[in-house]
């Protein structure tokens, strides 16, 4: 039943059988703890500053409009 919720389910059993009841709860804690944080959500910088700084470093050659005479 691989790919379905039934067997979902009967891995995450399986998986609290082997490495405790609290095995999601402490894998989720060393994600949260290795964050950077939200960026843009805690004021570090706004979206403008971060596209002004991708910008300036972005590797595509400029494109210019055909002048009509």
């Amino acid at each position: 039943m691989a790919g379905t919720s039934v067997g979902g389910l009967k891995a995450a059993e399986v998986t609290k059988k082997y490495h405790g009841d609290d095995f999601y709860k402490r894998i989720g804690s060393i994600g949260g703890k290795n964050g950077r944080g939200h960026a843009f959500a805690h004021g570090k910088f706004s979206p403008s500053e971060a596209g002004k700084i991708g910008g300036r470093i972005s590797k595509r050659t400029k494109r210019y409009e055909a002048q009509n005479d």
